[in-house]
C-alpha cells in the first residue's frame, strides 16, 4: 500500500534517519534532499526506499561517513579523484560540480572517480548539469548483477548511464540502467504487489516473466535490448575503470563492500553554446521536441513524451500534493529516524 506524505516531512524524516546513523548534519541535509527529490520525481527505488540499505551499509563500515574525494591527478580539463569509500551522493555531487567548473574554463570538463560508493539515483547528477546549462553525461560500474547475453548467471553490472540536454522549456534527461528494470524498481513493484508492465527477466526455470519477485530470486534480469544492453554494459564498465584507474565490476565482486562498494564513475560536462548561438540552439531543441509531441500515439490518452518529461510532472505534483511512499518502507524509515537503527532492507531481497 502507498500513500502521499508532504515533501518537507519526507525530507526531514530522511535527514533525521541519516543523523541517527552518524552522518554529520550538513551531509545529512544534502543527502536527504537528494533522496526526497528522487522519490518526488517518481524514482522511489533510489530515494526513500534506499535509506534502510544505506543505514545498514554505514553500520557495517561499508560506507566511510567521513570520506571525502581526494585529488589524484589533473591533466587539463580532466581530473581524477579517489572517493575513499565516502558517501556516494556527496562524492558524486562534488564531481558533478567540479566537471562544470572545468567546463566553464575549457568548454568541456571530465571528472573521474574511483573507490566510491552507490550514488543512488544517477539522474540526480545529469539533471544538475542540465539545469545549470550544460550537456551532461555520467555513468557508473557495478558489481556483477546481470547475466551477459547467453549466460544464466550474473556476469556483468547493469551499469546505469545518464545523458542530459539543457533546454529552457524542460531538460531532456535519459537515466537508465543497462537492464530492462533496475533491481530497485523490481522491489518497488514487489512491495506494491504488482506485476511489471513488460517482461523484465527470467525465473529460475528460464521462463521470461513479469513477476518481479521471481526475477529477484533468479538474478536473471533482462539486459536492455538483449545482447545490445549487456554489450554496452561491459563497455561502460571497462571505460569507467580505465578512465578512473579504478575497479571493474568483477573486481568488486570479491571486495565485500555491498552494492557498488568501491565502484568507478565518470562525469562529463559540455558547454552546449560553445560553437553556436544560445537562442538558435534553444529553438532547435524546441523544434525537435515539438516533433516528438506531434508523433501519433498508440494510445490517444497517452501522448508521446520526451525523456524526463514525466519526471518533471511527477516532481511538480509531489511538491504540491505530497510524495508517494510505500507505507511499510515509510514506517521503517520513521523508525530509523527515531533511533531504531537495527534495520532489515525490505526493499530488496
Amino acid at each position: 500500500m502507498s500513500k502521499r506524505v508532504p515533501y518537507e516531512q519526507v525530507e526531514e524524516t530522511i535527514r533525521k534517519a541519516f543523523i541517527a546513523v552518524g552522518m554529520d548534519e550538513d551531509k545529512a541535509a544534502t543527502c536527504a534532499a537528494v533522496h526526497a527529490e528522487s522519490s518526488a520525481a517518481g524514482v522511489e527505488s533510489h530515494g526513500l526506499n534506499r535509506v534502510p540499505r544505506f543505514v545498514e551499509y554505514a553500520r557495517k563500515g561499508w560506507v566511510n561517513l567521513d570520506g571525502e574525494p581526494r585529488l589524484v591527478k589533473a591533466v587539463g580539463a580532466v581530473e581524477n579523484y579517489d572517493g575513499q569509500l565516502g558517501i556516494g551522493v556527496t562524492n558524486a555531487l562534488f564531481c558533478t560540480d567540479r566537471a562544470m567548473q572545468l567546463a566553464r574554463e575549457h568548454g568541456i570538463g571530465c571528472v573521474t572517480l574511483r573507490n566510491t560508493t552507490h550514488w543512488m539515483r544517477g539522474g540526480t547528477y545529469a539533471w544538475r548539469m542540465a539545469e545549470a546549462g550544460y550537456v551532461g553525461m555520467n555513468w557508473i560500474n557495478t558489481e556483477s548483477c546481470m547475466p551477459m547475453w547467453g549466460s544464466v548467471e550474473p556476469s556483468v553490472g547493469n551499469n546505469p548511464f545518464c545523458v542530459a540536454i539543457p533546454r529552457e522549456n524542460g531538460p531532456v534527461v535519459v537515466d537508465m540502467a543497462m537492464s530492462q528494470y533496475a533491481y530497485g524498481k523490481l522491489g518497488v513493484y514487489r512491495l506494491a504487489g504488482k506485476k511489471l508492465p513488460f517482461p523484465g527477466g527470467f525465473d529460475s526455470e528460464g521462463n521470461l516473466t513479469d513477476d518481479p519477485g521471481k526475477i529477484e530470486d533468479s538474478m536473471r534480469i533482462l539486459p536492455t535490448g538483449y545482447w545490445k544492453g549487456s554489450s554496452l554494459a561491459i563497455a561502460l564498465d571497462l571505460a569507467a575503470a580505465l578512465m578512473s584507474n579504478g575497479m571493474t565490476g568483477s573486481d568488486m565482486d570479491g571486495a565485500g563492500n555491498g552494492s557498488c562498494g568501491g565502484c568507478s564513475q565518470v562525469f562529463i560536462a559540455f558547454d552546449p553554446d560553445m560553437f553556436g548561438d544560445h537562442d538558435e540552439n534553444q529553438a532547435k531543441l524546441d523544434r525537435r521536441i515539438d516533433a516528438v509531441h506531434n508523433a501519433r500515439p498508440e494510445d490517444p490518452d497517452r501522448p508521446v513524451a520526451y525523456p524526463g518529461e514525466h519526471a518533471l510532472a511527477n516532481r511538480e505534483r509531489s511538491h504540491r500534493e505530497g510524495v508517494v511512499v510505500d507505507e511499510v518502507v515509510w514506517d521503517q524509515v520513521c523508525s530509523i529516524a527515531d533511533g531504531n537503527i537495527d534495520v532489515v532492507d525490505i526493499a530488496s531481497k
